[in-house]
């Protein structure tokens, strides 16, 4: 039991982190998600604008 308690610390000591794919993914996540929020956004603040336009030019 000792050993295998052994292994099992050696190799979560082994463990170097994210690798360079993983930061790739990640990056590409973050991207995703920024696009998504900026069109989201700017579809939000063009629909505000154009009423409040027709709103002043009704008036």
């Amino acid at each position: 039991m000792r050993q295998i308690t052994k292994k099992f610390v050696e190799f979560m000591k082994r463990e170097d982190g994210p690798t360079a794919v993983e930061y790739a993914v990640m990056l590409a996540l973050i991207v995703v998600v920024c696009i998504a929020a900026i069109t989201t956004l700017g579809s939000n603040a063009n629909n505000t604008f154009s009423s409040i336009a027709a709103n002043t030019a009704s008036s």
